[in-house]
């Protein structure tokens, strides 16, 4: 086929090129995003992103070969761009109904790489297949295919890093998940178009035909609110959702992506729900007591501020207190305040930032009586939070009678808990486990609240009340 008259100009190639790779990467990151309330944020997850990915483009990149090599056209190019295009809107739809396979009996495994193959494949496949017809329709020379390949390639590098910053930086916390898919389908209709527009038959017709009922469907769409997520906020961290609990009106639950954080009581900031925030409250009790007239002055700093229910508590139990909370996304606090009762005048100093960065970087002389680890990354503590080396950090800024207090999530094996327990214990000399109000590996998953110190607390630990089932050293020792 002589396709002299459908031959690209360098700046073209690179342009097109740059953009597909561009939207590529964006939507990579959105998929990390627009997924995390389905299945959650884990290695898993960006391991099966990654790989259905690169799946879909090495599988375009063949496909693509084989046609630019009997189709290669600018009609052709026009009408993958519209197919991409058309492919990416599928995306929103699938998207709507793949949480089901969350039902399924599969391995956490084969779902999570299930979910993302289903979404995800299509789109990067025929994505995919525009770079090798792009080269095509710009190689008039054999003498210089290295130099066209090669530029025409480091323009698609440059599009999915442009991509990737963009999308990571701006897109997803300024426009949100659903509204940058919708926008990358316009993105590459238009390119579809301008490209039909400079080619031979009836594809501009199509071309034109498919923007204006783009344009239509998008503002049917929007009036409908199919453009929009469930999420009260969405951020560069978590999909965030506040819902009224439905046995008592003054109570907010907050979800961050699929996972309930916290129940807070607008009206009673001593209110808890979960049984370990009722173990943070008996040992708080017990190790740092009222004694009347004197109001014990505690200084206390949270790890992960979520609905901020145990920072509400002891501001109001212990009201001569000093509390602070680093919480690593700005919108948790902002919703905090707007929906959870936060007041205003709260005395709860707030820090958005990296909680180990934040400790690193605090003066020595900053000392505290009580240290919370209550940070989750869906289901897991973030790793770099349960390292010896953070342990150490947080040992050096605890007063001489001060306890780390953590709360976990782990299988009914224990696995995570052991290994976390000894690495505590390189740090800390006496550390301590409670179930949260159940027996240990009663359940698939359970809550567990560990307790680390310098010192002894065997004697206090037994004033405990019952419910909390602390495991002394001696008994942790006899289960590991």
């Amino acid at each position: 086929m002589d396709t002299t008259s459908e031959r690209l100009p360098a700046w073209a190639a690179i342009t097109i090129v740059f953009l597909s790779n561009f939207c590529i990467l964006v939507l990579e990151l959105v998929a990390g995003r627009m997924m995390a309330p389905i299945v959650g944020v884990s290695l898993y997850t960006w391991t099966s992103i990654i790989g259905v990915i690169l799946a879909g483009i090495s599988l375009g990149n063949y496909l693509g070969g084989r046609i630019a090599d009997r189709w290669a056209s600018r009609r052709v190019l026009a009408w993958f761009f519209m197919l991409s295009a058309l492919a990416t809107v599928t995306i929103l739809g699938n998207v709507m109904w793949v949480d089901r396979i969350g039902s399924w009996n599969l391995p956490t495994v084969l779902k999570v790489l299930l979910v993302f193959t289903i979404v995800f494949m299509l789109p990067a496949t025929i994505l995919g297949t525009i770079s090798p017809i792009v080269v095509k329709l710009t190689l008039a020379d054999l003498s210089q295919t290295g130099r066209v390949v090669g530029l025409i390639s480091a323009a698609g590098t440059l599009g999915s890093i442009v991509g990737t910053f963009m999308t990571g930086f701006f897109l997803i916390s300024t426009f949100g998940t659903r509204l940058i898919v919708w926008g990358v389908a316009g993105c590459l209709l238009l390119i579809g178009a301008a490209l039909g527009l400079s080619s031979r038959g009836k594809t501009t017709m199509v071309a034109v035909g498919m923007v204006l009922l783009f344009i239509v469907s998008s503002v049917v769409m929007q009036s409908q609110g199919w453009l929009t997520n469930n999420c009260l906020r969405e951020t560069d961290y978590f999909c965030i959702k506040v819902r009224t609990d439905s046995d008592n009106k003054n109570v907010r639950v907050l979800t961050l992506d699929r996972l309930v954080h916290s129940y807070v009581d607008l009206t009673d900031p001593t209110y808890l729900r979960y049984d370990y925030e009722k173990i943070y409250a008996d040992v708080v009790a017990t190790l740092f007591p009222h004694e009347p007239p004197i109001e014990p002055h505690l200084a206390a700093l949270f790890i992960g501020g979520g609905g901020y229910t145990f920072p509400r508590y002891l501001e109001a139990k212990y009201a001569d207190s000093h509390i602070e909370v680093v919480e690593i996304d700005p919108g948790v606090t902002v919703v905090a305040y707007e929906k959870l009762g936060l007041s205003l005048d709260t005395t709860i100093i707030s820090h958005n930032g990296d909680a180990r960065q934040f400790i690193h970087e605090l003066a020595a002389s900053a000392k505290y009586d009580l240290i919370v680890g209550d940070a989750f990354n869906d289901f897991s503590v973030p790793y770099h939070l349960t390292t010896q080396q953070f342990n150490q950090l947080v040992a050096a800024h605890l007063t001489p009678q001060g306890i780390y207090m953590v709360n976990i999530i782990d299988g009914r094996q224990g696995d995570f808990m052991r290994a976390y327990v000894n690495t505590l214990r390189q740090t800390f000399p006496h550390v301590y486990l409670a179930a949260g109000g159940e027996e240990l590996g009663s359940k698939k998953r359970q809550t567990l609240v560990i307790v680390a110190s310098a010192n002894s607390l065997d004697d206090l630990m037994g004033e405990l009340p019952l419910k909390t089932q602390f495991l002394s050293q001696t008994k942790l020792d006899n289960r590991n």
